[in-house]
Formats: structure tokens, sequence, C-alpha cells
């Protein structure tokens, strides 16, 4: 009987999470049929039968993350329908089994260092626990109370991940008292645990994209980075913009300052690139396309489409294609593909008045640009004090692909082509 095992649908996944079954035990699938959808660290994807037959069973529950290559679903012809395997990872067997839960909701458990897991507040009075067999066998092996541990499954459900994390919590915890570890030092950001909830918090369990961004912008800062900022006169880009958008009588023709920027970094990557590059670990990797992604806040997490060729495309056509981009991001209509390859990314807070701030590298990317809003400051024009609209850009550099010499020369470029917006089109 083939397995259905968890694909790899992006180049930096690492786990699925099973959203939801489509197909039930005992339906015939055919090759090509959707079994269930997917959430990555992108994009929601089709799970896709490869064979003909009857699935015969689930092993995992909707809700569950999985990694790669690690068995969800059995397909045969038919004679072993049955329901998940208790004893598979993250198995389902129906409803889940109640066990008593402790008359007082004990305090949501600190995760251990480097856990990713989902979790929601300890069970509320009188409630009943959710786990799968293989949980409570693991629990009782290891003389755990389940009341303890907090669930990352449906409804609270209590899973064998979760177990496994209170398990390993305790260990590192009965290291630190033994003193092979100073239980008093000072935690790195990446491994801090998270503060316990209160008893009037409310719990927000998290999406699989926030999980997974948390968990990558936390590796990023593992990265030796530095970071520049400049000033750029903005005056004759926004009389370029006013221009261009003055014979656009369609709001959604019109071209945005941000749509600008990009082009203009197109345009300087195309003339620096070095800069168009990521780190290989014992190579440089020097990109031969300009893929620039914008950074997009959607009510389920940060997410960044990416313009492929920026530098061969026309400002009218990068207005449109990031319009489009950013309306789908907030949609969740984006695909796997409009969300990979990117080679740089402009993260923009000006349009909420921020004036400076610095970004975090999106791996495998070299650097990011984070742009202000553009504010009016005085300077002397033909002896005249006026007030000039003036923008912070801050470049983050990863330092192992770039010197500083070398990214302030881009920079320096980059506020030139700013600066003088027709370079922008040319």
């Amino acid at each position: 009987m083939p397995d259905v095992l968890m694909p790899r649908l992006s180049d930096t996944m690492e786990e699925g999470t099973l959203s939801q079954w489509l197909k039930n035990v005992g339906d015939a699938v055919h090759k090509g049929d959707v079994l269930a959808e997917i959430e990555t660290d992108k994009a929601t994807m089709d799970l896709e039968s490869f064979e003909d037959g009857v699935l015969e069973r689930q092993l995992v529950p909707a809700g569950a993350s999985v990694p790669i290559g690690e068995p969800v679903a059995v397909i045969g012809d038919g004679s072993g329908t049955t329901g998940p395997d208790p004893e598979e990872p993250g198995a389902a067997a129906g409803p889940a089994e109640p066990v008593p839960a402790a008359l007082e909701p004990p305090a949501a458990p600190s995760a251990a260092p480097g856990a990713m897991a989902v979790r929601t507040s300890g069970p509320t009075p009188g409630a009943e626990l959710r786990t799968s067999p293989l949980a409570r066998k693991l629990a009782r092996d290891h003389d755990l109370d389940l009341a303890t541990i907090g669930g990352s499954g449906p409804q609270g459900r209590i899973t064998r991940a979760d177990v496994e994390d209170a398990i390993a919590q305790r260990e590192a915890g009965q290291t630190a008292a033994d003193g092979s570890a100073d239980a008093s030092a000072p935690r790195p950001v990446t491994g801090a645990a998270p503060m316990s909830a209160a008893q009037d918090d409310e719990v927000a369990p998290l999406g699989t994209i926030r999980r997974i961004a948390a968990r990558r912008l936390s590796e990023s800062q593992a990265v030796p980075h530095f970071f520049l900022t400049t000033l750029v006169d903005v005056e004759r880009l926004i009389a370029f913009r006013a221009e261009i958008n003055a014979g656009r009588a369609e709001p959604g023709a019109k071209v945005s300052i941000n749509d600008l920027i990009v082009r203009a970094c197109a345009v300087a990557l195309r003339a620096h690139p070095e800069v168009n590059a990521s780190w290989g670990g014992e190579v440089l990797l020097q990109h031969g396309h300009v893929n620039i992604g914008i950074a997009v806040s959607t009510p389920v997490g940060l997410l960044v489409p990416v313009v492929v060729d920026a530098d061969r495309k026309t400002l009218s056509a990068i207005a449109s294609e990031t319009r489009d981009l950013a309306e789908r991001a907030r949609a969740g209509h984006l695909t796997l593909e409009e969300m990979t390859g990117g080679t740089f990314t402009v993260s923009n807070l000006g349009m909420f008045g921020i004036d400076q701030f610095t970004a975090v590298i999106n791996p495998p990317e070299a650097a990011i640009l984070a742009v202000g809003a553009a504010t009016d400051v005085p300077a002397v024009r033909d002896g005249r004090l006026v007030a000039v609209p003036m923008l912070k850009i801050t470049l983050t550099v990863d330092h192992r692909v770039l010197d500083g010499a070398t990214a302030a020369a881009f920079l320096h470029d980059l506020t030139g082509v700013l600066e003088e917006p027709l370079r922008i089109v040319v």
C-alpha cells in the first residue's frame, strides 16, 4: 500500500500543516485528485494523489504539522480501510479519548528553546483534555501530567510533538538545576522562552505563515549584518510621479512612490550585480535575474511576493504587477511561484508615517531596503530657505556577501537614480 508523503512545496519548507482533508477514509481516489490542503510558509497548496485506489487511512488529523517526507495517508485497494493508526505520529482515531482535567488551570508551559509548535493556554476548569493515544503513551512513559501540557492540535488537542516538547523542556530545566548550565545566564533571543499566559490574557494561536516566518527571521539574526542609512532628496521624484499620473484617470492605473523605488532598485542592482547575490556556504551566488520582493502585511502575517525581472519591466508594468500581487497577498490568493526566487527585497513603512527603520534580511538574500516617509526639511536653494521633501532609506546587508564599501557604492548609486528620476525609466 503506497504511503502519501508530505511533499516539499517550496525551497524553504521544512514542514507543512495539513489544514483540511478533502477526501475521507473509504473514498475512491484517482491520480491527480486533491486529497487535502497543505499550508506552508508561503501559501496554501493542494496535496494530490499519485495513485488510483481507495483512501484507506488518514495518518494525521486536520491541523497537524508534519515534516516533509513523513506519511500522512495510505492509499490501497480498500481492503485495509480503517481510521488513523493510533500508533502513527500525529494520528487521531476518531474523537479523542477524554482525559479528566485538573480542577485549576495550570500556567501555560514555556516552550523548549527553539520550539516552534503552536500552544494554547492550559485547560479551563471542568474541561476535558483532548489527546492522541500516542501522546498519552509518551506522557505515561515519562511520568508527565497531560493537564500541564498545552495542545497544538485542533481545539487544543495534545499531540506527540507537544509531549516531546514538554519532555525536552523538563530535561533542559533539570540540566540547569544540576549546575551544568547557568540558569541565571541571559539566553539568546532565538532560544528565549516565551512568556507564560496570565489568567486574563487572550491566547491567539500562531498560523503556519507567522510561525515559520518567525523561525526563519530568527535564523536571519544569526547572519552577520550591518546597516547603512542615507537621505534622499525626493522633490524631483514626487514631481515626476505627479507628471506621470496626470494622464492616468483610473485610480488603479496610477504609479506609487513605492513603484518608483522598486524600479530604481532594479536599475541599481543591474549596475551592481554583486549586491544581487546570496551566501552559498563556500561560494557566493550572483543571480542572473533581478527579482525584487515586496513586503506586504496581511492578516496572517508578512508575505513577500516577487516581481520577477524587475529590471526588464517598464514602470507601468511594475505598478500594475505590484498592485495585483499586494491585493492577492492580502486575500490569500498568491501562488507558490509568486513568492519564490527573490534576490532583493523592499520594505516600505512610509505610508504609516515611519521616518526610519531597519528591516530584517529575508534569507537567503544578501540585502533588504527599508523605506521611511518623505518629510519636509529646511534647505537653502538659490539663497532662500525652503522646505525640501527628504526620504530616509536604510540598507540591511549580509556582511558575508558584501563589504561596507561595496554596499555603500550601491546605496550611493540608488540615491542618484531616485534624485534623477528619468534614470528610472531608461
